[in-house]
């Protein structure tokens, strides 16, 4: 166990080493040292998503994986690579604007020569790593099922083993109790949602191709998910449900004329999807934040003599190893609790009817 330990502290430091050092190739430019850190630049511009899949860089050369980009514009339909925009060069009338409201995005000049952002259904980095998590996550769990096909659950050692260990935690211990008797229903969807969004929180934390992508941080993301457990829920309410909601068991006087409990209660249906969305976006987001901050010290600390920027480095490569360490855990609960909440909110929908009086005699 103790050798373990040792394994996973070596494998943690050496990410974050190498995270760092690419975070640093990125700003190095001639005179870099006498020159002011945009620090928020800096963090929001990897905290974006991209129309390429950064590496590093070289020296003066960035190494990068180009990305599909599909746009419908004033000419038509245009399919080409992003490394046609290197250098900030336009193609076929569309480029990346450097500035204003469409920063970061593909646009094009209408007949007045003002910026307008044409259809954009380009593969980006989020998207590409959310296709790769995806098919990553679908070999996983074809061989764990294939392993148990063969017998190898009787051992449950292993790759297996430690996957058996996920899935009935999350299924004996969160959707059983909090659903109910008909759990089985939504497990699927909920051991999938778990799977997801905790194997895209660990890609996010490796910083060298493929991982770095900011996918559950991204709040596009997180509202597909909290629109999922939305329309379950609502699709499978019951009618005792629904009468809750519109007709809550509470004084007369709060219902009728005025129906504040079902206004507070319609209002609430909207808000558990939102506090879904809200939740893991932002916990997600201010990890990856607090990570590139620390990393950010080694340049802000430049100016300040060779013995504090060492010194500074040394602090900030100690804490982000620490944060990362932490990040571990919080990729975890995040998608423990996001699961949590999703079958708390459908197993409040599957809410039966009230024992009449007869039932109690």
């Amino acid at each position: 166990m103790r050798r373990l330990h040792k394994i996973v502290l070596i494998l943690v430091l050496s990410v974050s080493v190498m995270g760092l050092k690419s975070y640093a190739n990125e700003p190095a430019k001639e005179g870099a040292a006498a020159e002011e850190v945009d620090v928020k630049g800096l963090i929001l511009e990897h905290l974006a998503d991209s129309y390429e899949w950064h590496i590093t860089k070289v020296g003066e050369t960035d190494i990068a994986v180009p990305l599909p980009v599909i746009l419908h514009g004033s000419t038509g339909w245009h399919v080409f690579m992003s490394s046609a925009f290197h250098g900030g060069h336009e193609h076929e009338g569309f480029s990346i604007a450097h500035e204003g409201k469409y920063k970061g995005k593909i646009v094009e000049k209408d007949a007045a020569g003002n910026e307008v952002r044409p259809l954009d259904i380009s593969i980006t980095k989020n998207a590409a790593s959310l296709m790769f998590s995806s098919a990553l996550l679908i070999l996983i769990i074809m061989f764990v099922t294939r392993s148990y096909k063969k017998g190898v659950f009787e051992s449950k050692k292993g790759f297996v083993g430690f996957m058996e260990m996920f899935i009935m935690n999350i299924n004996d211990d969160v959707i059983k109790p909090c659903i109910g008797k008909d759990y089985r229903k939504f497990a699927p969807y909920l051991l999938t949602v778990f799977f997801f969004i905790f194997l895209n929180n660990l890609m996010g934390l490796i910083p060298i191709f493929p991982g770095g992508a900011n996918v559950t941080g991204n709040i596009a993301i997180t509202f597909v998910l909290a629109m999922c457990t939305f329309v379950i829920v609502q699709i499978f309410g019951t009618k005792e449900y629904w009468k809750e909601v519109f007709w809550p068991d509470v004084p007369l006087w709060l219902k009728v004329p005025i129906p504040i409990m079902p206004a507070i209660e319609l209002v609430g249906v909207f808000t558990k999807p939102f506090a879904l969305m809200i939740r893991l976006f932002a916990n997600i987001l201010a990890g990856h934040s607090i990570v590139l901050g620390l990393t950010c010290l080694v340049f802000v600390t430049v100016k300040l003599g060779v013995t504090m920027n060492t010194s500074m480095s040394v602090v900030s490569v100690l804490f982000s190893v620490f944060i990362n360490l932490v990040e571990l855990l919080v990729a975890y609960i995040q998608a423990y609790v996001f699961t949590m909440l999703s079958a708390v909110f459908i197993g409040l929908a599957r809410v039966e009817p009230h024992h009449s009086n007869k039932e109690h005699k």
